[in-house]
């Protein structure tokens, strides 16, 4: 049993089910990261714990409470919008403290909560200006100061970041990752934003189409995806997924790949398992960072195999250069040093490091596992 326990919730508008069967377990303290494209049911499942959403079936329980049909002012709960919803008639003071006044707090507790708040968000200086003065940073510390006050057992920030520009989201993420070291806090946080999630979260739940595709922690995603959709929706670069053929040599399993003249070359797996899809296709899935110079290979692997092929362009991106390739067909990113000398039309030897490398089954497109 969980802090937060969603048990087989499913939502259904009509005959239309949107949610299916959603079942995650969230642990006292956890930072636990919706994530998916638009339309995968992040934000409806985000409502349904706040009880702005009904549930169809299955339980929703906070500390084995279950809250099925509880208003959402009786639940304990506080929620971060992604517009803010502050009041523009009323001053950053007043914003943080209107639902402690509505709940009967008595004004001395009002005033020690907000001194407390707006201190630790550093926005104390602010409390007699109206949300019309404020930046957009700002105001988002207004809203998360308003939620914060009410000291609930649960916090949901519904894409408190998407209005921002680039720099100061990336500040942001800083600021609410210090603040849940800090009070270590049970946080729900949605967002369509991977690096968001990778770098927020203690656990990932990778929505799409209503289902979870994934759950685990950043690491577990990057580095082991359950599927080609969370393989190629987390990371930035995507993982490059290209189809291959097991041959066995030796032994041992091989991924055999075209590359961009036509001609096949074998890389060995890691994985020695592999072996029973002897003459098979496969998804073959490597990770940008993988793919790499033989000088900025990884010096701890135990598998790093040599791959020449011609380069289609390079890239280069301050401390990365990113490099183009054929394989299988598909264009595959390999990511390198920023001094790394390669052009656009080189035949260059990469080094790919197979220990990194994991496969699909080409059917499913569910990853096959050890």
């Amino acid at each position: 049993m969980g802090f937060l326990d969603i048990r087989n919730v499913t939502k259904s508008y009509g005959q239309l089910e949107v949610l299916h069967r959603v079942d995650i377990s969230v642990e006292e303290g956890e930072f636990l990261v919706l994530v998916g494209p638009s339309g995968c049911g992040k934000s409806t499942l985000l409502g349904m714990i706040a009880g702005l959403e009904g549930i169809s079936s299955g339980e929703i329980a906070i500390k084995d409470r279950v809250i099925n049909g509880v208003h959402p002012s009786k639940r304990n709960i506080a929620m971060v919008f992604q517009s803010y919803a502050l009041y523009p008639n009323m001053t950053v003071g007043q914003n943080i403290t209107f639902g402690l006044e509505m709940h009967g707090v008595p004004k001395p507790e009002r005033d020690k909560a907000l001194l407390d708040v707006a201190k630790l968000l550093q926005i104390d200086h602010l409390t007699d200006r109206k949300p019309g003065q404020l930046s957009g940073g700002q105001r988002q510390r207004v809203a998360m100061g308003r939620a914060l006050v009410r000291d609930p057992d649960v916090f949901l920030f519904d894409e408190p970041l998407s209005n921002l520009d680039a720099k100061l989201r990336v500040d942001m993420r800083t600021e609410i990752k210090k603040l849940h070291a800090k009070l270590k806090r049970t946080i729900v946080y949605v967002t369509h934003d991977q690096i968001e999630a990778m770098t927020l979260s203690t656990r990932i739940a990778v929505m799409n189409k209503g289902y979870i595709q994934q759950l685990g922690t950043p690491k577990e995603i990057y580095d082991t995806p359950a599927n080609v959709f969370v393989a190629t929706f987390m990371g930035s670069p995507a993982m490059n997924v290209v189809p291959a053929r097991v041959v066995v040599r030796d032994g041992a399993p091989h991924a055999e790949v075209v590359l961009g003249d036509g001609s096949k070359s074998l890389l060995a797996f890691s994985q020695p398992s592999l072996a029973a899809w002897d003459g098979r296709e496969i998804l073959l899935g490597i990770r940008p960072e993988a793919i790499t110079d033989p000088e900025g290979a990884d010096r701890k692997s135990q598998n790093i195999v040599s791959l020449k092929n011609r380069v289609i362009v390079t890239e280069p991106a301050g401390s990365d250069t990113f490099v183009t390739m054929g394989l299988g067909g598909k264009d595959v990113i390999a990511r390198m040093r920023a001094d790394v000398d390669i052009s656009g039309g080189d035949d260059f030897e990469f080094a790919v490091n197979m220990e990194k490398a994991v496969a699909f089954d080409p059917k499913t497109e569910e990853r096959i596992k050890p």
